[in-house]
């Protein structure tokens, strides 16, 4: 019959859609919040860092919105304005070429800086 390899591709196709929609499913990710310049911003959690801003690039997260003005909560300015906080992002992530990028913030919840202090599996913010 002609029509079994046609479903066995049909079946093939929508998997691998399922699989990368599911891959693509928003994540919570919490760690230092960072903005150290005008038009940077990453996160560093356990997994390390993922940027949601380059300044001159064209690529930014959707969402930055979301985040707010991190220096009306618990914040370290290190650089004029510009500093970091401690905080959880509802994300969707991606990597390419080895790096990691948020694509999309969806949500973020500001903490106090002493949980990220505490919290061993990051790295302390330099």
């Amino acid at each position: 019959m002609r029509s079994a390899p046609l479903l066995a591709l049909v079946c093939a196709v929508a998997a691998s859609l399922l699989a990368a929609s599911a891959s693509a499913a928003p994540e919570n990710r919490c760690g230092w919040i960072v903005n150290p310049t005008p038009g940077n911003w990453w996160l560093t959690d356990r997994d390390g860092d993922w940027i949601l801003a380059t300044q001159g690039s064209d690529r930014e997260a959707l969402g930055m919105e979301n985040i707010g003005d991190i220096s009306a909560g618990d914040y370290r300015a290190v650089n004029g304005n510009y500093g970091y906080a401690c905080g959880c992002m509802k994300v969707e992530i991606g990597k390419e070429d080895g790096t990691q990028f948020i694509t999309a913030v969806y949500s973020f919840r500001q903490l106090k800086l002493a949980q990220c202090d505490k919290d061993k599996s990051l790295p302390k913010v330099e």
